[in-house]
């Protein structure tokens, strides 16, 4: 029989519990995708937009407590300001200016800069969070987004634990459709495109592609809900019976 490797057992040579002898998900740990394919790969999903209720109870299942206040304010930001994943995880403190209503992302796709809004509803939530930081002890210096369990309180919070985290939670939430950080920002684009006030342009700019086209292509499969109602009133003939 051939020996198991260390990327096969749960964490060779790392404790499960932290300082506090508390239970840590493997996720969170650097070597738990060490030799491991992505779990996805070579596969490609269709797009699952969410409602805002199927929202509501992912933020519910976050539950009380630090975790659940960071794990809100991060569904808020990756909902209400169309953030990549590692957009949102690469933010601190200094990007998210509550007076101006603005999130600054440094370094986007292509190591664009740009400037998304927030509104006051998931600024909120990210300052109940910022409360949260000061009584953790957490600084300007952590990311926005970090590791609350010692012994690594401070550090970058990783895709992974996020990926787990929205699986974990739309389980709780009884939401059947695949649920994850990327599909909110199709969530926001699809909520954005159907607003009078908004354009095209303005959704471009938001979710920091490069040309229209993109964004043309990005929101067409969404919510093509303009199309669908115009094929609702065609007027079929009558004589389907049950």
């Amino acid at each position: 029989m051939a020996p198991i490797t260390a990327p096969h057992l749960p964490l060779a040579g790392s404790s499960l519990l932290d300082r506090r002898g508390y239970y840590r998900s493997p996720v969170t740990l650097p070597p738990y995708r060490l030799g491991r394919a992505a779990p996805n790969k070579g596969r490609r999903f269709p797009p699952e937009v969410l409602t805002p209720d199927e929202v509501y109870a992912l933020m519910r299942a976050c539950g009380a407590g630090p975790a659940g206040r960071r794990n809100r304010a991060l569904i808020a930001v990756l909902w209400r300001c169309g953030l990549r994943c590692a957009e949102a995880l690469a933010l601190y403190p200094k990007d998210i200016d509550f007076a101006r209503g603005e999130v600054q992302v440094l370094h986007g796709k292509g190591d664009r800069r740009r400037v998304v809004a927030i509104d006051p509803g998931a600024a909120a939530l990210c300052e109940a969070w910022i409360q949260q930081r000061r009584a953790l002890e957490l600084t300007g210096r952590h990311p926005f987004f970090c590791v609350i369990s010692e012994p690594t309180r401070g550090m970058p919070l990783g895709s992974p634990y996020v990926r787990e985290l929205f699986k974990r939670l739309a389980e709780r939430a009884g939401i059947d459709k695949r649920v994850h950080a990327h599909g909110l920002r199709h969530t926001y684009a699809a909520f954005l495109i159907e607003q009078p006030e908004v354009n095209l342009l303005d959704v471009k700019t938001m979710l920091g592609h490069s040309s229209l086209a993109v964004t043309e292509r990005y929101v067409d499969h969404l919510n093509p809900s303009e199309r669908l109602a115009k094929v609702r009133s065609v007027s079929w003939p009558d004589g389907l019976t049950a």
